[in-house]
């Protein structure tokens, strides 16, 4: 019997699947990716990396102080949200011993307020009735949307944000405050939404 070969054949009317043993590891560091894997023909152009001067401006209408005020609101308005939905359904928040109790919403940070409820779910602590159209699955993921704009919120040192990205960020506050059926925080926020893209259209003429 002949050896074992590698060569592959392939006709005229196919791509070539280029595959790659990568050597072993350690078993406890090995993933799907240590294995036999395809990789893509390169392009003519790989050699070069992209520079990020040539990608196209995006439009910026939103003085910085205004995108602070804008997206600090935001995040003000989405700690309340949480708040609200922990004291409704009376979920515990469990004692840390480098933290205050919680009082206020801004006893806690978006993103503490995120990590929360995101632990919750997880822990099966949030049954489906309490969320919009029963969707638990996506919780975690219109949550986690949503912290970006807790960073933006903090650091105020960041590049300024296009319009449509502040815009963005707004929505995905507004999702927060649908899934879990606070009425009163959509209002605020789509409102929010309306006086923004309207200002920003004022200084498009």
């Amino acid at each position: 019997m002949n050896g074992a070969r590698n060569d592959q054949q392939f006709s005229p009317c196919q791509s070539p699947i280029y595959v790659a043993t990568i050597p072993q590891r350690r078993p406890s560091n090995r993933d799907e990716f240590d294995g036999p894997a395809q990789f893509l023909p390169r392009p003519a152009d790989a050699d070069r990396e992209p520079a990020e001067e040539e990608l196209p401006a995006l439009p910026v209408h939103l003085y910085s102080q205004e995108q602070d005020e804008i997206l600090t609101r935001v995040n003000d308005r989405l700690s309340q949200c949480a708040f609200d939905f922990v004291a409704r359904y009376s979920f515990p928040i469990p004692f840390e011993p480098d933290k205050r109790p919680v009082s206020v919403p801004s006893d806690r940070e978006w993103s503490e307020w995120v990590f929360l409820l995101k632990r919750l779910a997880t822990k099966r602590r949030i049954p489906a009735r309490v969320l919009f159209n029963g969707q638990i699955r996506q919780f975690i993921t219109v949550l986690e949307n949503s912290l970006e704009m807790r960073h933006a919120a903090v650091h105020q040192s960041r590049p300024l944000k296009d319009d449509r990205n502040v815009l963005q960020l707004i929505s995905s506050g507004i999702q927060v405050a649908k899934i879990v059926k606070d009425a009163s925080a959509m209002r605020f926020l789509d409102n929010l939404y309306v006086q923004t893209e309207r200002l920003i259209a004022s200084r498009k003429i």
